[in-house]
């Protein structure tokens, strides 16, 4: 069956998408920081936006492992 070419394209795709988004939400957050250190008064440094990378990376490093775990068990079969 094909079931796991495609199970594995879905968890690629996944990761691919989950790593663009990871990008634009440490901008954003990167951005909203650095505003508010200017204008608000924020005590916090722009630099932790980038903690929120972490998540992402757990998820696009889980989504890589199930997509190679799928495309090498279609390959044995």
């Amino acid at each position: 069956m094909k079931n796991g070419r495609v199970w594995g394209r879905m968890f690629a795709v996944l990761a691919l998408a989950l790593s663009h988004l990871m990008c634009a939400a440490a901008a954003y957050q990167y951005c909203a920081l650095q505003w508010a250190g200017r204008c608000a008064g924020a005590s916090a440094p722009p630099s932790a936006a980038l903690l929120t990378a972490v998540p992402y990376g757990l998820g696009i490093a889980g989504c890589a492992l199930l997509a190679r775990y799928f495309f090498r068990r279609e390959r044995a079969q």
